[in-house]
């Protein structure tokens, strides 16, 4: 977004920006004078509760007769996201859920909302972007990935170090020694280190040295995407091995 719409929406300390997927075909933008006209309802918008702006993802832009906008190859547009203040947005209370209560991910909607085109962009595009940092330079994809993979690594490191601290003490029931005594509870805690410390040197090596050649060139080969790919989704999966169905919590307390 330009800067002084940037501004207007993120100056206030206060502010939250809530979004999620659409439901059903999809939201309709109609494209008019200044902007588009907005329909569209979606879902798990997390942080809904308290959020000040909404954004509505996935928008098909439809010209005024009611087609949808091609490009000069005589494919669709792509789809852009839309900012509007939640005040703007009828929202229904649908997150009857056990756990993650507090995310608040509930439904939002629109009908025939006006969107100056200030307030659109389309994710991810270069002819979109301001800013030069090597930051833009990554998909949101990719970064939703790489803070995914930060968050099994800390679940798993806490839960590695509780069961330790438990096991300094821990005397099992029918047995004479503390777990730290137990040869398989050694072993299986060393592999789970091991593993993990593994997995986050992987992750921390493939981010350095992408973001490295990023500031050079401006921008990532589909090696390094696909890296950065493997690298957290294989992080992930170590700290979900090891924790949630692994080594970890396989061990008997």
């Amino acid at each position: 977004m330009a800067p002084e719409v940037a501004r207007e929406i993120f100056a206030d300390p206060h502010c939250v920006m809530a979004w999620g997927p659409p439901i059903g075909a999809g939201p309709r933008a109609l494209a008019v004078t200044g902007g588009h006209r907005l329909t569209g309802t979606w879902q798990f918008a997390s942080g809904l509760p308290h959020a000040t702006w909404l954004g509505a993802t996935n928008c098909q832009i439809f010209e005024r007769d009611g087609a949808p906008r091609l490009d000069v190859k005589g494919a669709a547009v792509p789809r852009r996201v839309m900012l509007f203040p939640k005040a703007s947005a009828a929202i229904t209370d649908v997150w009857k859920v056990i756990g993650l209560k507090a995310t608040g991910s509930d439904n939002d909607a629109v009908t025939d909302l006006f969107v100056p085109n200030a307030y659109s962009f389309v994710m991810d595009n270069p002819a979109d972007r301001r800013e030069a940092g090597p930051f833009y330079r990554f998909s949101t994809l990719s970064l939703y990935g790489y803070a995914f993979a930060g968050v099994a690594l800390g679940i798993a490191r806490a839960a590695l170090d509780a069961f330790i601290h438990l096991a300094r003490e821990k005397v099992p029931f029918r047995f004479s020694a503390a777990l730290r005594e137990n040869a398989t509870v050694q072993s299986q805690v060393a592999i789970a280190d091991a593993g993990l410390r593994s997995a986050q040197l992987f992750l921390m090596h493939a981010l350095e040295e992408i973001l490295d050649s990023v500031v050079r060139t401006g921008g990532l080969t589909l090696d390094q995407r696909l890296t950065l790919r493997l690298a957290t989704t294989h992080t992930i999966r170590e700290a979900t091995d090891h924790v949630a169905a692994g080594k970890c919590c396989s061990i008997r307390v």
